[in-house]
């Protein structure tokens, strides 16, 4: 019902019936990420709506938010590194509710004052997760923990293989992780050399072409590919659902660098209702409800108060240990000529 509340929506964007609605709370949100038990509560206690609508990458949600999204959406879920360029495009506004800020005392010590936004004005952390790589046991008795199962052609001569379609950012920074500059390389030789290894990749035969990561679960699954890249929360989550069907899939985070991505909420400039986004937001920080958030998209909470009630496995999973945490990294910050480079190296990758 929500999916097909979140179609209709779209058909009064241009309308601005949307900024009339003050009985609704309009939420842009990732696919399949929010406890429908969560919205049905907050419906409830606030005598509001829900209403979402959704994106399958953080380019195409910026996209829609700098194309007059702002002024449409109440609540918006970007990845980390995303928010500063929401902010630098003064598409969000400041959090000024004195519940959000007590509601970050619950967060544990490594997720405060992040460099995304260091004086944690404009986002506060939902859920996060990591970028790796997802394959059939089936198919694959062992794999080596490395990015080269997608690059290398002797590890992977023909088995079939997806590549994470989207943001270009993390798209060549596996690439950049398995040439030994870092998942977070930055400049311009570390690119350029990143795009000629995934213009090559994409002309092996066995390359399946780019996807989402929720598709790249599901091909895996189906045996439409063999290997793919994905989020961790989008393969635990579907074990735990329906292990008939994705019990044989695996998961990994490449040895090399991967990418630690934490959600965020924002609110854009010119949300329609403000103040029932910052209800929202402080409503899903409470720690019964952010234990909630992530035992229904089994994705790990920010959230140090709310692990006692989190799944035990996904619980020791949120710990963000040095071990683990070694060889994960944040995606760093790209503006100006650097983004415009990056962009246009990405489109010509994707045009060969």
């Amino acid at each position: 019902m929500q999916r097909w509340m979140a179609v209709a929506a779209l058909g009064m964007v241009s309308t601005g019936v949307w900024a009339q609605d003050d009985d609704k709370l309009f939420l842009f949100n990732w696919t399949e990420y929010m406890d429908p038990a969560l919205v049905e509560a907050f419906e409830q206690e606030f005598g509001v709506e829900v209403v979402q609508n959704y994106f399958t990458s953080n380019a195409e949600m910026f996209s829609k938010l700098a194309a007059g999204g702002d002024a449409q959406y109440d609540v918006v879920v970007p990845t980390d590194y995303y928010v500063t360029r929401l902010i630098d495009a003064g598409l969000v506004r400041e959090l000024d509710d004195p519940r959000i800020q007590q509601g970050r005392e619950d967060l544990m010590e490594a997720f405060r004052q992040p460099p995304y936004d260091p004086e944690e004005r404009y986002s506060v952390p939902y859920l996060w997760g990591v970028t790796g790589i997802v394959y059939d046991t089936n198919t694959f008795d062992e794999l080596p923990h490395s990015w080269s199962v997608l690059f290398d052609p002797e590890i992977n001569p023909d088995q079939p293989f997806a590549l994470l379609g989207g943001d270009p950012q993390v798209s060549l920074g596996m690439a950049c992780a398995y040439q030994g500059a870092g998942f977070d390389c930055v400049g311009q030789e570390a690119w350029i050399n990143a795009a000629k290894l995934v213009s090559q990749t994409l002309e092996r035969g066995n390359f399946t072409g780019f996807v989402d990561s929720t598709a790249a679960v599901e091909q895996v699954a189906r045996g439409v590919s063999a290997v793919a890249v994905t989020y961790s929360g989008d393969v635990d989550y579907r074990k735990a659902d329906s292990p008939e069907i994705y019990g044989d899939l695996a998961f990994f985070a490449p040895e090399e660098g991967a990418q630690l991505g934490m959600d965020t909420f924002v609110v854009p400039a010119r949300a329609p209702h403000p103040q029932l986004a910052q209800d929202f937001i402080s409503f899903m920080m409470r720690p019964e409800n952010a234990a909630k958030a992530a035992n229904y998209a089994y994705y790990r909470t920010p959230n140090e108060a709310a692990l006692p009630m989190v799944d035990e496995a996904l619980r020791e999973a949120s710990r963000l240990d040095p071990e683990t945490s070694g060889h994960l990294v944040t995606t760093p910050l790209i503006e100006g000529d650097s983004l415009t480079m990056l962009q246009q190296l990405w489109t010509e990758v994707r045009s060969r």
